[in-house]
């Protein structure tokens, strides 16, 4: 089993009265985090309930809040207890059927899933404000994929492998590269194992979470959406070009991508600004959230080993973890003279302009756009990430730390 970091997160918050609510794409293995849960209360001798809304036999528990009540009190008595409910998107309403349950002050405490639908993100929550605290999953970091790989001998010490182990530390960062990290297809052995996995995961998510809760219609469109996203990540997204290509409106597209990011496929990154006339300031640029979902989407997951577009969204995705863990927030920065920087991290009153480069540099590479931004904005730090230089140097006042990959799974940087 892959152990994931947000268990830790998740059981810190089991003795608060408010819901645990863990949201997250299809197969992420919400399902398999609560059952760790459900196992971890159970050998402390706590009584649990696990309900899933998938399973049509539990279904019938949520006709009525009296009846899903009736059903608790059966399981774990007028207590108190632990009670699960997987897939709750299917139970219409669920916000405010929730809600009621809550404010009746039962002596049960609620941890909750469902997948990234747009009624589950909005309605839901909106409902449940001020009575839940959101846990999102993702699939699987590169940090829990390396642990896994390692069978965990390597858990506390992480970066002494990294910096041991060179070739294999290449081994796994090329595997992740190209397969990403959803659970079901790290464990496969082989390509071809892994490819039906990465197809039907897609196919699944077309067909229930766009096609069935979204409504949308013209699926072939929005299939052409996701490949096109999938082949411009990093780039700047002109809206006209992409609508006239896919055959809809703009505002049809505008809906199409809130889909996306509503359903954790891509994520969109704002521009970084302070002078509105010779910035950019409309634009955004998305990435995916999991490679291999990017990397079947574009049209196979072998053609587009290593290139550098892969690895920048990889970066994004280290970059986007510990920003949720440190309240920063990343935006890129293009100018109209053509000056450009990945990615800017925003850290309090800080900011930190950041470049990945997919190569083993040999010497200390800072670019025109990297000086453009230091000289205009005088950040103390700035980072070059590539596959292995590790070296300082002074630019203007500015330290610019050139850095492996895998630094940035360490705390220093933050």
């Amino acid at each position: 089993m892959i152990k994931r970091k947000l268990f830790d997160e998740i059981k810190e918050h089991l003795n608060k009265k408010e819901i645990s609510f863990i949201v997250g794409p299809r197969q992420a293995g919400k399902t398999t985090l609560m059952l760790m849960l459900k196992e971890y209360l159970e050998k402390n001798d706590k009584k649990t309930l696990f309900l899933n809304l998938d399973i049509e036999h539990d279904k019938e528990f949520f006709t009525s809040q009296a009846k899903l009540i009736k059903k608790i009190e059966l399981a774990l008595g007028k207590q108190s207890g632990f009670v699960f409910i997987d897939e709750i998107q299917r139970k219409e309403n669920a916000g405010l059927f929730l809600k009621g349950i809550y404010d009746m002050n039962l002596p049960y405490k609620f941890i909750v899933s469902g997948s990234g639908s747009v009624e589950l993100k909005e309605k839901i929550h909106e409902s449940l404000a001020g009575r839940k605290r959101v846990f999102e999953i993702s699939t699987i970091s590169f940090e829990e994929f390396v642990n896994y790989k390692t069978s965990y001998e390597y858990e506390d010490r992480l970066l002494d492998f990294f910096d041991t182990e060179k070739s294999k530390t290449d081994e796994l960062l090329e595997e992740y590269l190209v397969f990403g990290g959803y659970p079901r297809v790290i464990t496969e052995e082989t390509e071809s194992e892994k490819l039906k996995i990465l197809n039907e995961i897609y196919q699944s998510y077309i067909e229930r979470d766009i096609y069935y809760l979204l409504k949308v219609q013209k699926t072939v469109a929005f299939n052409n959406l996701i490949k096109i996203m999938a082949s411009q990540i990093g780039s700047l997204v002109n809206l006209s070009e992409i609508a006239n290509t896919v055959g809809i409106s703009i505002k049809t597209l505008k809906d199409y991508l809130w889909y996306l990011e509503k359903t954790f496929i891509i994520e969109r990154v704002p521009p970084y600004f302070r002078n509105i006339r010779k910035e950019i300031t409309k634009s955004s640029i998305f990435y995916f959230r999991d490679l291999g979902m990017r990397n079947f989407a574009v049209g196979s997951a072998w053609s587009i080993r290593n290139t550098g577009f892969v690895f920048e969204n990889f970066i994004f995705n280290l970059l986007k973890e510990k920003a949720r863990q440190n309240f920063a927030k990343i935006y890129f920065w293009r100018t109209k003279d053509k000056s450009e920087v990945d990615f800017v991290v925003e850290l309090g009153t800080e900011i930190i302009p950041i470049e990945a480069k997919y190569k083993r540099l040999s010497k200390p590479e800072i670019t025109r756009s990297m000086r453009s931004f230091i000289e205009r904005y005088k950040p103390q730090k700035a980072l070059v990430v590539n596959l292995e230089m590790d070296m300082s140097i002074s630019l203007n006042h500015t330290k610019v730390e050139i850095i492996p990959f895998y630094k940035l799974l360490g705390s220093w940087f933050w």
